[in-house]
């Protein structure tokens, strides 16, 4: 198994919010929403700063004047103010948070829609559990911001913008003393938000880095238990996991001293306002309603500018997660759809005879900088023709196979498909022209009929039921305890290895391709699911151009004709009885791997 260390990573320096502006195309479509959201928000601001000004007049009306009607009438005016607010935020928070829902649900859908377009190659670099984990933690990040941090980003700014100009009104020498601490408590964000950006990209990656570990044991649970290694992986997860906690725990410590600096200089502010403001009281040049107003926008100035600076921090941890996310959608497919496809006339194998298939002077290699795996290949399958390709393992077959529906794109010469050069069809004339059967069968957690509609998701019962008829599948679908609806587990672990390929098959009928790609479905069969496995085979081919990765002498037998690679070369062609006759690569082939098949069959 692979190592649980992440590959490596491109450098992350957000510095800007350049990252963030690429989420207003989602936002846009929410804007009648977000702008009566922002109203309220602006309305219930506006009743939290109007709050200190009322509890001065009640205040007074109480201490200095003795009024208690106007005191009634204040209290009245108080809960008409909290009503206001409450209601505001009810509003403001509901359209934002539905707005929110929206925009990472396309956002999700996005990424998702984009790296299921990416080439195999990109997923042979970036292992799933961190792809996952991108869609998972780093939007929910994202969530955060759009959710919480817009929203109290604007009202602190509020809160700051109003506090002081309503302290400036009711004492501008007082303003100056809660104002002095402000540079102070500026200059610690912004040192703590950097620090607090680069601890957060590093708890990200480590989770990341966790996910992907677990990902990957649960999708290979029987060769860790056949291993005996669930202690082994226990621990590699366990050390993964202690890197969170220690990166976890490292940014917490941060957060914790942020948190304490910020707090103690601007309430340090706020003592020395309550200081100097009991003094003019003392002296009687400042009435004690006044006081409590302007200690009441002091706190408002003092936790509006802790509020920013924490804001500042997770704005900054914002930035990184929408950085990874948009590097996935930035991404682009090493192979691409044509800009101007070209029309496959031919896609289905109803009522046709296949269509040519050809290999024309074809070089590959899987990223520069490695060697070639296919060195100057060229071969044809006639419309209708059975080509199986044999070599040793290693010689390229699975590799010219993968390069038909175009998995990968060649380095050298091209490969055709009707006379048309594959790269100049759309995927989905090209792929959908093809049927491939592989040697493990990849079945999804849905039920039997889920797994066949895969080909055609509008088939009706009766074309499903037809293709399992056609499959032999139909025989021990009817006994499952559900039928068709049977539920076959996560990668089909319900059935056994010949029920989950006849499924494949029937798949495969149910699309109804012009052309086959047959990796030896029967190589690892007991002999009663390989014979029916066959019958399906015999089945599916008849009048299909077939391309058969041969590993048994059976599947030999029924070629037409029968291509020998070695080391990303085609040796020798033919049919099976001249190839044997030549005496060159095949026979040798034949004597070190197909005789005993062929004894036993005698």
């Amino acid at each position: 198994m692979s190592d649980a260390s992440s590959p490596a990573r491109p450098s992350r320096r957000p510095v800007s919010p350049r990252p963030l502006a690429r989420l207003l195309p989602y936002l846009r479509p929410h804007a009648g929403r977000l702008a009566i959201a922002f109203v309220c928000l602006l309305v219930a601001a506006a009743a939290g700063l109007v709050f200190p000004r009322v509890v001065r007049e009640l205040l007074d009306a109480a201490f200095r004047d003795g009024s208690r009607a106007r005191l009634d009438r204040m209290a009245l005016g108080l809960l008409a103010v909290f009503a206001v607010q409450g209601v505001m935020n009810y509003v403001q928070v509901l359209l934002l948070s539905s707005a929110t829902e929206h925009v990472l649900a396309r956002l999700r859908e996005a990424l998702f829609a984009h790296l299921v377009r990416l080439s195999p190659g990109f997923f042979t670099e970036r292992r799933t559990g961190e792809l996952t984990s991108r869609l998972s933690s780093d939007l929910v990040l994202l969530q955060s911001v759009l959710n919480t941090w817009v929203s109290e980003f604007t009202r602190q700014v509020l809160f700051l913008v109003g506090g002081v100009l309503l302290l400036t009104l009711t004492d501008p020498t007082l303003t100056l003393t809660i104002i002095a601490v402000a540079p102070v408590v500026v200059a610690v964000a912004f040192v703590f938000a950097r620090l607090l950006r680069r601890a957060s990209t590093g708890v990200q990656d480590r989770v990341a880095d966790s996910t992907a570990l677990a990902d990957e044991v649960f999708g290979q649970i029987r060769t860790v238990q056949s291993f005996v290694r669930e202690g082994e992986e226990t621990r590699r997860y366990q050390a993964l996991l202690g890197g969170v906690v220690d990166a976890a725990v490292a940014r917490a410590r941060l957060r914790a001293l942020f948190f304490g600096v910020v707090g103690f200089v601007a309430f340090a502010g706020v003592t020395a306002v309550l200081w100097m403001g009991g003094r003019r009281v003392l002296a009687g040049t400042l009435t004690a309603g006044a006081l409590v107003q302007f200690l009441f926008y002091a706190f408002f100035i003092a936790a509006a500018v802790g509020s920013l600076a924490s804001l500042f921090g997770h704005f900054q941890e914002a930035i990184g997660a929408a950085q990874r996310v948009f590097e996935l959608l930035d991404t682009a497919p090493t192979v691409a759809e044509p800009a101007h496809p070209v029309p496959l006339a031919r896609q289905s194998g109803r009522g046709a005879t296949g269509v040519a298939v050809a290999l024309e002077d074809v070089h590959f290699r899987y990223a520069d900088g490695l060697p070639d795996v296919l060195h100057g290949v060229t071969l044809r399958a006639a419309p209708g023709e059975v080509v199986a390709l044999v070599g040793r393992s290693g010689a390229g077959k699975t590799t010219v196979a993968s390069l038909l529906p175009r998995f990968w794109d060649v380095t050298g010469g091209r490969v055709t498909l009707d006379g048309h050069d594959v790269r100049e069809l759309s995927f989905a004339d090209l792929r959908g022209a093809i049927g491939v059967v592989p040697q493990e069968p990849a079945l999804f957690s849905g039920s039997v009929r889920d797994n066949i509609a895969l080909a055609r998701p509008g088939a009706s019962d009766a074309e499903i039921e037809a293709a399992s008829r056609a499959a032999h599948a139909h025989e021990f679908v009817v006994r499952l305890p559900q039928g068709y609806a049977t539920p076959v587990g996560e990668r089909g672990v319900k059935l056994s290895g010949g029920q989950r390929q006849r499924i494949a098959i029937a798949r495969v009928f149910l699309k109804d391709p012009a052309v086959v790609v047959l990796d030896e479905a029967t190589s690892s069969l007991d002999t009663e699911s390989e014979r029916l496995v066959e019958e399906a085979l015999e089945e599916l081919l008849q009048g299909r151009t077939t391309l058969i990765i041969a590993h048994r002498l059976s599947t030999v037998r029924r070629a037409d004709r029968v291509v020998v690679l070695d080391q990303g070369r085609v040796v020798e062609e033919g049919t099976h009885a001249e190839l044997l006759a030549q005496g060159g690569a095949y026979a040798s082939l034949y004597n070190g791997q197909f005789r005993a098949e062929d004894v036993v069959g005698a």
